[in-house]
């Protein structure tokens, strides 16, 4: 398994408790997928996005620090797509 970073953004509308549960079930598409989910970051958290994202000027944004094989990620770019509260994700290889 390689160590890759995700970062997503999530709608900025979202209350605390609606927000703490998507982060949950996204990081749980991970884990079902045998990924090991070893940080997650929010220190971003709500900011002004450059340009207006699904009608969204605002974005809430969560960084992970994941490792994982390549059906994780599959599966996770596969229901991220679908969700209509992440509004932007990317995946990238963490060179630690």
């Amino acid at each position: 398994m390689r160590n890759y970073e995700i970062m997503y953004i999530l709608k900025a509308d979202l209350d605390e408790a609606a927000r703490k549960e998507k982060m949950a079930s996204l990081a749980k598409i991970l884990t079902d997928k045998g990924a090991t989910v070893s940080a997650t970051d929010e220190s971003l958290g709500l900011r002004e996005l450059a340009y207006p994202i699904k009608d969204e000027t605002k974005g809430y944004y969560v960084v992970l620090k994941v490792s994982m094989d390549k059906a994780a990620i599959d599966e996770f770019n596969r229901l991220v797509r679908i969700d209509n509260n992440v509004l932007r994700h990317l995946i990238t290889v963490a060179h630690e």
